[in-house]
């Protein structure tokens, strides 16, 4: 999709004031496009091993014995290009913090347990119409220092990969209802408030299972009048 056809106002600029450090990492001169090479564009999407069932559930990835504390849910939806049509075989992989609000990372210095039975990463590919499903666990809010008294209200990081590496764009999804959305600099970011609940995920009571996780449903639009709003994807 051209620049020139894209909706305005759905993609956060890389400047964005109230999200402090976009003020040291946002372009100060214009970009300047690289050709890409043969490599980048063949180079491998799967890593060093193919992609297995148990990728996609995070509640059973950890190899241990145990379940990871906090809320099953199930998260599914569709990537769909900007005429409606399923996108096969995308690679998603998605990240997020444990049901404490913690990450594994050795970055990650907040006070609250980490979970030896959750990595809080998983991988899947979306089927012919362009579907793919997540057990996981709904994470929790965390401190972020952007602002005094700054919370990052529950989120899951999305990947999506197409052909190559150079392929990938990146998106939250986030929980209706939660009381830290007016409040984040990251969502509010994306300048038309239509877009920024494109964001939101659903509560869908048909993917509900009872007695075991509740589900959500989350579509990822690459272009389009509902096109998903897209990290670094303003100009």
């Amino acid at each position: 999709m051209s620049e020139a056809a894209r909706p305005p106002n759905v993609h956060p600029p890389y400047l964005h004031p109230a999200y402090r450090s976009t003020i040291a990492r946002a372009p100060g001169r214009p970009l300047v496009p690289l050709p890409a090479t043969l490599a980048e564009l063949t180079g491998p999407v799967f890593g060093h091993q193919s992609v297995a069932p148990l990728d996609a559930d995070l509640t059973r990835n950890a190899v241990t014995d145990g379940a990871p504390l906090g809320e099953r849910i199930i998260v599914t939806g569709r990537v769909i290009d900007a005429n409606g049509r399923g996108v096969p075989d995308a690679l998603i992989e998605l990240w997020q913090a444990n049901a404490a609000g913690r990450y594994v990372h050795h970055r990650d210095r907040h006070e609250a347990p980490l979970d030896r039975n959750f990595t809080g990463a998983g991988r899947c590919l979306t089927d012919r119409e362009g579907r793919y499903r997540f057990t996981t666990i709904r994470p929790g809010a965390y401190p972020w220092r952007n602002h005094h008294n700054a919370w990052r209200p529950a989120h899951i990081h999305f990947s999506i990969f197409g052909r190559s590496f150079l392929e990938r764009l990146v998106t939250q999804m986030y929980f209706p209802g939660d009381p830290l959305l007016p409040l984040d600099p990251i969502y509010n970011s994306v300048p038309d408030a239509h877009a920024r609940q494109r964001l939101v995920a659903h509560f869908d009571e048909d993917v509900t299972e009872p007695e075991w996780a509740l589900g959500y449903g989350f579509d990822v639009v690459l272009g389009g009048r509902r096109e998903t709003p897209l990290e670094g994807g303003a100009r």
